[in-house]
C-alpha cells in the first residue's frame, strides 16, 4: 500500500497520539511521560532497537530495512519538550500542566515521525536503516547537543540526519527547505542592574534602578540600528524585567532584564556582544548605577547542506506538489543546527496553515498536515534507501 494511503487510515490514530502528548506537556528534561509514550509504541511497532535515556530524556529507535545492504543509516529528529507558557486554546485535549503548553508544535513532530515509524516498521521497504531521534530540551537547553555527547551519531552509525518543523504562514501540508542558512545563531543575556534602593517618594535619596534599565532596554536598540550592517540581520531583544520590589512605593535596589540576540555571521555577534555590555555598562553608569552582563551563546546557525536539501525538496515535492525553496532565512533558533554541525542533512518547514504564531498561548498544531509530515519520512528512507 502506498505510503500516503496507509498515513490516511493512520491520521486517526496519530492525532490522539498527538493530542495526548498535548493535553501532557513537559518542560525540557522533564518529558518522563513523554518519553516513555514514545518508547512504549516504539516497541509495540517492533523497532529492531529502543533505548532511553539518550541525553537524559530522549529515545533513540531504530528500524532495520529488509537488508541493510547499502549500509547506509539515516536519522531523522523530532523534538518533544514544551513551553512553560500558559495556554488559551480552550481545546478538549488542552493542556493539564498548568503554565506548561505545547506552543510550538513538538508535540506534531513526535506524532508525526511516530506514524513514520508504525509504517516503516510494517513495510521496512528500505535498504538500510532508520535511526529515529526523540530529542528533549530544543527550547533553548541544550537537548541536541546532550543527545550528542551521549554519542548519538557513532553509536548509531548515522551519516545523514533530517529533521522537521511546522511553521504558521505557509499553507497546510506545504514544504519549504532552502539551502545554506535557514535559521538563526542564539545567544541569550541577563543583565543586572544594580543601584540604591528608597522610598518612592524620595527619589533622591536612592539610585533608582528602573529608570536605568529603562534606558539601558532603549539604548540596546541601537545595536542594530546603529552598530550593524543594515544588509546583516541581527535582531537583540529584552524580553523581560524583575525586581525585588513588590510594591508600589520602593524603588528596588536591583533589576534583571532578560533578553536574546539572533544572527548568523560571527562578525556580527562579536560586535553584538561588546556593544551590549558597553552600552548597558555606561547607560547604568550615567544613572549612577552599575551593570553586570551574563552572556551565554547558546547554538550556531541552521545551515543546511544543498545536496541533502536538494533531496529533501525532490520529497516533499512529491507529497505535497509544491515545495518553496527561495525564502530568506529566518531569526527564531533551532538547536538541529548541533546535528547538522556533525552530519550532513537538511531542515524543513511543514506548513500550519493560518494559525496563531509559535510561542503563542493560542497557538495549536494543524492535525491535517499529519499524513504529509510522516509520509515525507517515509519517503525519504524508502527514496535514499532504494531496495
Amino acid at each position: 500500500m502506498p505510503a500516503r494511503n496507509r498515513f490516511a487510515e493512520l491520521h486517526a490514530e496519530i492525532t490522539e497520539w498527538r493530542r495526548d502528548i498535548h493535553a501532557h506537556p513537559e518542560l525540557r528534561f522533564e518529558e518522563h511521560r513523554t518519553a516513555a509514550k514514545v518508547v512504549k509504541l516504539l516497541t509495540e511497532f517492533g523497532c529492531n532497537d529502543v533505548v532511553s535515556g539518550v541525553g537524559r530524556t530522549g529515545v533513540v529507535g531504530v528500524i532495520h530495512g529488509r537488508t541493510q545492504a547499502s549500509g547506509k543509516a539515516i536519522g531523522f529528529r523530532a523534538d518533544m519538550d514544551a513551553l512553560p507558557i500558559p495556554e488559551t486554546t480552550g481545546l478538549s485535549y488542552a493542556s493539564t500542566n498548568p503554565g506548561v503548553m505545547h506552543a510550538c508544535g513538538h508535540d506534531g513532530h513526535t506524532a508525526m515521525l511516530l506514524g513514520a515509524a508504525k509504517y516503516l516498521a510494517e513495510t521496512r521497504n528500505f535498504n538500510g536503516t532508520v535511526v529515529l531521534i526523540f530529542q528533549p530540551a530544543e527550547e533553548g537547553s541544550g537537548g541536541a547537543r546532550a543527545m550528542l555527547d551521549d554519542g548519538l551519531m557513532d553509536r548509531w552509525g548515522i551519516q545523514e540526519v533530517y529533521g522537521m518543523h511546522n511553521w504558521p504562514g505557509i499553507p497546510a501540508g506545504q514544504f519549504a527547505v532552502r539551502d545554506g542558512p535557514q535559521m538563526a545563531a542564539t545567544a541569550f543575556f541577563e543583565l543586572t542592574i544594580k543601584g540604591k534602593g528608597g522610598h518612592a517618594a524620595l527619589p533622591h535619596m536612592a539610585v533608582d534602578t528602573t529608570v536605568a534599565a529603562a534606558q539601558v532596554i532603549t539604548a540596546l536598540q541601537t545595536i542594530a540600528a546603529r552598530n550593524i550592517d543594515p544588509l546583516k540581520s541581527v535582531v537583540v531583544s529584552t524580553c523581560g524585567l524583575r525586581s525585588d520590589s513588590n510594591t508600589f512605593n520602593v524603588i528596588p535596589d536591583e533589576i534583571k532584564l532578560r533578553g536574546t540576540v539572533r544572527y548568523f555571521d560571527a562578525d556580527v555577534h562579536e560586535i553584538v556582544q561588546k556593544r551590549l555590555c558597553e552600552l548597558a555598562e555606561l547607560t547604568a553608569q550615567a544613572n549612577g548605577a552599575k551593570a553586570h552582563l551574563d552572556y551565554t551563546s547558546r547554538v550556531p546557525p541552521t545551515i543546511n547542506n544543498p545536496e541533502a536539501a536538494a533531496r529533501a525538496a525532490k520529497v516533499a515535492q512529491a507529497v505535497s506538489g509544491d515545495v518553496i525553496r527561495e525564502f530568506d532565512p529566518v531569526m527564531p533558533g533551532e538547536d538541529f543546527s548541533e546535528m547538522l554541525a556533525e552530519r550532513p542533512g537538511a531542515y524543513l518547514f511543514i506548513g500550519n496553515g493560518d494559525s496563531a504564531a509559535l510561542h503563542n498561548p493560542a497557538y495549536e498544531f494543524n492535525d491535517d498536515i499529519i499524513p504529509a509530515g510522516s509520509t515525507w519520512y517515509a519517503e525519504m528512507a524508502e527514496r535514499r534507501m532504494p531496495i
